[in-house]
């Protein structure tokens, strides 16, 4: 048989800036469109329109765009399925909703919020699921629309069947079923034209031709009530697969109590976009060896679902800067400059460029280079306790001091070459090289650790 197109999406909403957990879904939808000679779609799902705010949009963009996913259709690049943000496809719902209502698939609802409120709460007293099954779900069409005139509240709901279970296949965590009473009878949309998440999802999912949902486990619960509106719809079956959350150290669900949550803050933090995106897809996926740094070429051609762990990813921070050190010792030195410009504001491309050669080999992130490289832009302050090495006495760093200064003056006509071959002469006279060299170092850079003194 032919092999559908592959065709991936994420769909973010944007009522807030680009979340770490986000960012390796679409890493994931990415990697195996890519593999699978496929496309990759982001749509945005700003149907929450009190909580939606075109800024996070313009952030989720943006932060796709750094990482190297912007999409292969979107908001921002068109595409033959758009349009590509939900509240411009309104009129997309509005058929299925109908189709479903003519058909007694669906049925108006006329409980209050309040009465729904009282019964979810009676029946977690009573230790029983807190699902609602409507006793407004066999009224006729006719008896609706007279009580939309009278009552006030209304939502559309799904009529569930009853005693029904409902299976499907995940790429990662193979058979799953679910007992349709524990589902009851859920809410699709507010009103006529006003669809909510799973109605809305499935519409855009079967009009959009997605043939894979990669998402995050927490959305396992949805599933079920998504493929009975596929079902009612009569829309094609996509294939799911459910990634596993990613926890922080103490095996937690990844928040904002373990450190930096979105794309951005990596970003200010000084993080390249090729080590977060290396990073990102080790984190719930190996290759099945033990290679990490992985560009985005290979990670493409080793991408499996099959490889995908079901158990949580730890997010380890040493790990990721371990990463992003190796990748800046990778990066030219024009190119490094252009990558500090945001972080060392340096007029001379050639002055920062040098110091850069210093630093290449010892950073972990470009955030850091500020405060390691003040004493070129500032007298450092220096106390005597940084000048010692090991029990130097105060008069054996003061005579070191004399001692260095007379040598500057005597050699400073030199080439740097002299200078260092000078002072390790004099280094060796002395009971040990540290006592003049540490104290030449630190001197200069005020610093414990910093390049050697002669570079």
């Amino acid at each position: 048989t032919m092999q559908k197109k592959v065709r991936t999406r994420i769909a973010p909403s944007p009522t807030g800036n680009l979340h770490i957990g986000t960012a390796r879904t679409a890493l994931f939808n990415y990697l195996f469109a890519k593999k699978m000679g496929g496309k990759f779609i982001v749509r945005i799902e700003d149907t929450d329109l009190e909580r939606s705010d075109k800024k996070f949009e313009k952030n989720i963009l943006e932060g796709l765009k750094w990482l190297g996913m912007e999409g292969d259709e979107g908001p921002s690049l068109g595409g033959d399925y758009g349009p590509y943000r939900q509240s411009e496809r309104t009129e997309t719902y509005k058929p299925c909703i109908e189709k479903l209502l003519s058909e007694s698939k669906a049925f108006y609802c006329f409980h209050s919020e309040k009465e729904l409120a009282e019964e979810k709460e009676n029946l977690m007293k009573s230790k029983k699921h807190p699902v609602h099954l409507c006793e407004y779900r066999n009224i006729s069409l006719e008896e609706a629309s007279i009580l939309r005139e009278v009552k006030n509240d209304h939502i559309i709901r799904f009529k569930n069947h009853v005693g029904h279970k409902i299976t499907f296949k995940d790429l990662i965590r193979k058979d799953l079923s679910f007992d349709s009473d524990l589902i009851g009878d859920f809410s699709i949309a507010k009103r006529i034209d006003v669809p909510l998440y799973n109605l809305a999802v499935v519409v855009d999912d079967e009009i959009m031709e997605i043939s894979h949902i990669i998402r995050g486990e927490d959305h396992i619960s949805n599933t079920p009530k998504q493929l009975l509106l596929i079902e009612a719809l009569g829309f094609k079956k996509p294939a799911y697969a459910h990634l596993p959350l990613i926890l922080g150290p103490d095996r937690s669900k990844l928040s904002k109590r373990h450190g930096a949550t979105s794309v951005d803050e990596y970003k200010d933090l000084g993080y390249l976009s090729e080590s977060l995106f290396n990073f990102m897809a080790l984190l719930g996926w190996n290759p099945g060896d033990n290679r990490e740094i992985l560009s985005k070429e290979q990670l493409i051609g080793l991408f499996s679902m099959e490889k995908v762990q079901k158990s949580g990813a730890i997010f380890d921070l040493n790990k990721l800067d371990w990463m992003n050190g190796e990748y800046i010792r990778r990066k030219s030195i024009t190119e490094l400059a252009k990558l500090s410009q945001p972080f060392l504001k340096v007029k001379s491309k050639k002055y920062l460029e040098k110091i850069l050669e210093l630093e290449q080999s010892r950073i972990k992130k470009l955030s850091e280079l500020p405060e390691k490289v003040d004493y070129f832009f500032k007298k450092p302050n220096v106390d005597k306790d940084l000048l010692r090495w090991k029990n130097m006495t105060d008069e054996e760093i003061k005579s070191s001091i004399k001692r260095l200064l007379e040598l500057l003056k005597e050699n400073k006509e030199q080439d740097i070459k002299i200078i260092e071959k000078v002072f390790l002469e004099e280094a060796g006279k002395m009971r040990d090289r540290g006592q003049l060299l540490w104290p030449l170092r630190s001197a200069l850079s005020g610093k414990k650790a910093s390049a050697g003194p002669f570079e």
